[in-house]
């Protein structure tokens, strides 16, 4: 593995050789201009290491409880090599990724998916059919017509142009789950014809929950690992007390942030702030509606969601921003999600927090402050 990770704009993920390299990554920062991602409190204990690297398009890092001090490199390694092996699975942006060759495939080829692909189709898929296709992991060929699929320069500006609406409705009518011809048990995939997978949705939060079970494996009793700003915790502190983890709101103000304490579990956040455009004084989100075609028209700026797993955390994220405040909030009472909704501050909504509104759910409240 070279010394410089391969990165990509968007949350890709899974595949690569055994040998990896030991990068020297910068610095990773968990403030985005305007934009509070997930952050540590507190970490000041010479017990608690800290590692970097670059990924995706962006930043991971991970805390590691190393009261023993033991060497680093090869951890440095482990970690590369997860997210690289992520990545030859499961970016659009490799041209030599598994979701890439099956996405360019001829019709009636049929693909037995590495284990891992699978596991996390299958993730996406569950929610797809329980939420009404409010994520739907094959809308790939929608994403790219409205430009916010792979580019030859992932860091160029958004054209700041709507696709035409005869396009949309033509991908529609061959993108959807139900286009799908998937063999859980024996993992195998149909291509269709033209279908696209894209599992920026939910991939990220996947290779967060691999990279913790390899450190596990390897004997890592606590830590916390993240990937622009969706991460998870296993363990506890050397001082016993819990990670103490900071999570934005989309306000522009430090003092919005939200501060919880978490042992084990992880955090997910979905929002418009990073990939977004305006034409005609309308702003376009890059989340896209999987049953319109079109990207989310409601109030909702931000959604955060905790669960046991990073990858159903960041598929749930997805899920709530799409149904938006009303539906969404109405999705996680029935489902008992622990969430916090952030909205624009247009009127018509309540829990009035600095200059948006901010819902919590049932299942956050009970957990977190009650």
């Amino acid at each position: 593995m070279t010394s410089s990770p391969r990165v990509r704009f968007d949350s890709s993920l899974w595949k690569l050789p055994p040998s990896a390299g030991q990068a020297q990554a910068a610095p990773v920062s968990f403030a985005q201009q305007g934009w509070k991602s997930a952050s540590l409190q507190h970490q000041q204990d010479g017990r608690i290491h800290r590692l970097s690297g670059q990924t995706m398009g962006t930043n991971w890092s991970l805390r590691l409880v190393n009261a023993d001090y033991r060497p680093m490199h090869p951890v440095q390694a482990l970690v590369q090599q997860v997210l690289d092996e992520v990545i030859a699975q499961m970016s659009n942006w490799e041209a030599d990724s598994v979701i890439t060759r099956f996405n360019q495939s001829n019709p009636g080829q049929v693909w037995t998916l590495p284990g891992e692909f699978a596991h996390v189709l299958g993730a996406a898929l569950h929610w797809a059919k329980l939420s009404g296709a409010a994520l739907d992991p094959s809308m790939g060929a929608l994403v790219s017509l409205w430009g916010f699929g792979p580019r030859q320069n992932p860091l160029q500006p958004h054209l700041a142009q709507t696709p035409p609406k005869a396009e949309i409705a033509k991908l529609l009518q061959t993108s959807g789950h139900r286009h799908l011809s998937w063999n859980a048990q024996t993992r195998e995939l149909l291509q269709p014809g033209g279908l696209e997978l894209d599992l920026c949705g939910i991939a990220k939060g996947f290779a967060v929950d691999w990279v913790v079970q390899r450190l596990q494996a390897a004997g890592w009793a606590a830590g916390l690992f993240e990937i622009g700003g969706e991460l998870r915790s296993w363990g506890q502190r050397p001082d016993e007390r819990p990670w103490q983890v900071q999570l934005g709101t989309g306000l522009q103000t430090d003092d919005s942030a939200l501060i919880v304490a978490v042992k084990d579990g992880a955090f997910a956040t979905s929002g418009d702030y990073w990939h977004q455009f305006v034409v005609d004084g309308q702003r376009y989100s890059h989340t896209l509606d999987p049953r319109t075609g079109l990207p989310v028209q409601h109030d909702l700026a931000s959604v955060t969601v905790f669960h046991e797993e990073c990858m159903h955390a960041d598929a749930l994220a997805t899920v709530l921003t799409v149904l938006g405040p009303q539906q969404g909030m109405d999705f996680a009472r029935q489902h008992e999600i622990a969430a916090v909704l952030s909205s624009h501050g247009q009127e018509g909504a309540s829990h009035q927090y600095g200059e948006r509104q901010v819902l919590k759910t049932p299942a956050w409240i009970k957990r977190f402050e009650a």
